[in-house]
């Protein structure tokens, strides 16, 4: 006599879940399931004083970042934080804050924690759709907005207060960062940062960066194909509504030549750190282009009627003299932003 159709079905599915809850049975005694890395804090070494080089390990991006530290004067107290990002060469071989600027000597007798992150050149500080072959994984909001602070503050005691600092390239960057997450940030300063990113003029000025100074293979790994929506959640300009209740500093030149800093006196031209003939030919125009977007933002701000401070120099290079003068000048801004008693 044959066995129903019906019952075979049911006996072999039967069969199969006595299998498989065999199987649950099992597993759990011969697999190890991994749990999940998390952000922290791989290693701290002093350099001197109250500074450190340490390296926190980034999930997102799946390897250890490096960090320049300075504590800040009263280490009694949990006290605010300062994150001070380089521009599109990323910090190494001499291009960032302290090898650049008298930030260190500056910030060191500050009553404020300053963290400044060593790489991420020509990433935008932002996160990548996809891989680069040349630039490898960025995931930079990702790491400075939600993974980095956590973990830095609880390592320096810090009291919860927090302004990031930007340059050139990372002008935009931190502009985004707090737009993405806003009430998180303080305040934000974008010294020479163009704040346009999804019209012509601003995807083109990415690309430069991103391709023809960084080398990315694509300036489509960063945020899709142009005109995407990425190209316009990642654009100041557009999205700055996002920058109500952040305290803002905005500062840039003209693009004209003048002294100091666009002289032979300028500290870094007689040391050699960057030839005058270039600094004038090719940081005059892009420091004429930061202006018209940072002209373009004010704009925006005002007709949103959201506040912000704007140090608008009538002469100057796209090049580190003048930002070293606009750290010291926006720091009453920045200290008084995060509550610091050193103004």
């Amino acid at each position: 006599m044959r066995t129903p159709r019906s019952i075979r079905t049911a006996a072999v599915h039967a069969a199969l879940l006595s299998a498989l809850a065999t199987a649950a049975l099992v597993l759990p005694a011969s697999v190890v399931v991994a749990e999940p890395e998390s952000a922290r804090v791989v290693s701290a070494v002093d350099i001197d004083g109250r500074r450190q080089l340490v390296t926190v390990f980034s999930p997102a991006m799946s390897k250890s970042i490096e960090l320049q530290v300075i504590r800040a004067a009263d280490t009694e107290n949990p006290r605010p934080t300062m994150y001070l990002l380089n521009g599109s060469q990323g910090g190494p071989n001499e291009s960032g804050w302290d090898a650049q600027t008298d930030a260190v000597d500056f910030l060191r007798g500050k009553d404020v924690n300053v963290v400044n992150p060593i790489g991420g050149a020509s990433s935008y500080y932002t996160d990548w759709v996809r891989d680069d072959a040349a630039l490898g994984r960025n995931k930079w909001q990702t790491f400075l907005n939600e993974e980095l602070p956590p973990v830095i503050e609880g390592f320096l005691r810090a009291d919860g207060n927090r302004t990031i600092v930007g340059v050139s390239m990372s002008g935009t960057s931190v502009l985004n960062l707090a737009i993405a997450k806003p009430g998180f940030w303080n305040s934000v300063a974008s010294y020479s940062g163009c704040a346009q990113t999804s019209d012509p003029i601003g995807q083109e000025f990415v690309r430069i960066t991103v391709e023809n100074w960084g080398g990315a293979q694509s300036i489509e790994n960063m945020w899709g194909q142009r005109n995407g929506p990425l190209w316009r959640a990642n654009d100041p300009l557009v999205n700055a509504e996002g920058l109500r209740g952040t305290e803002i500093y905005l500062s840039t030149g003209s693009g004209i030549p003048a002294a100091p800093h666009d002289t032979p006196a300028d500290t870094r031209v007689q040391e050699g750190r960057i030839p005058l003939p270039v600094q004038i030919a090719f940081g005059g125009p892009i420091e004429a282009a930061v202006r018209y977007c940072t002209a373009n933002l004010a704009d925006r701000l005002r007709a949103l009627d959201i506040p912000f401070t704007l140090d608008d120099r009538r002469v100057g290079t796209h090049s580190w003299g003048y930002w070293e003068d606009d750290l010291k000048t926006s720091w009453p801004f920045l200290a008084q932003s995060v509550g610091s008693r050193t103004r």
